[in-house]
């Protein structure tokens, strides 16, 4: 059985490890065990885990930003994946999104990742054909 609840401090090892595990191979962005911590102790988003048998199997980070939802970060250990456990963690962040206030959400895909896509398509997240994103990293040169 899967229990999905928001993450704890103590949690953030397992985290990273998971992520360093089921890490997509688009994934640019390090992870830092600083920004985990300031994610599940002083943000507004909401990072949610699933265990199963006390083990950490998956995550999933529910952002809101006042006016859409965005889901993303959603990894599952390779022997717990096509189990529902990805779907339980989406439909957490949704309640929570909506709980939020959010009336629409956007789950953030790297195009050329099929399996991630055809999850998300059988989550009831199509490709939206109009609507791309742009992207630019910040580094600590660029802010001032």
């Amino acid at each position: 059985m899967i229990t999905v609840r928001r993450a704890e401090p103590g949690d953030v090892p397992g985290v990273l490890a998971l992520w360093s595990e089921a890490r997509s191979e688009h994934a640019r962005t390090e992870d830092r065990a600083a920004d985990v911590e300031r994610l599940v102790e002083a943000s507004p988003a909401a990072l949610f885990v699933a265990e199963r048998d006390g083990e950490l199997v998956g995550t999933l980070i529910a952002a809101w930003d006042g006016w859409r939802g965005n889901l993303y970060r959603l990894a599952v250990t390779e022997r717990h994946r096509r189990a529902g456990t990805g779907l339980a963690l989406a439909r957490a962040g949704e309640k929570y999104l909506r709980e939020s206030g959010a009336r629409r959400v956007t789950a953030l895909v790297a195009i050329e990742d099929a399996a991630a896509g055809a999850f998300w398509d059988s989550a009831g997240y199509p490709r939206d054909p109009v609507i791309g994103r742009r992207v630019r990293n910040l580094s600590r040169l660029d802010v001032g």
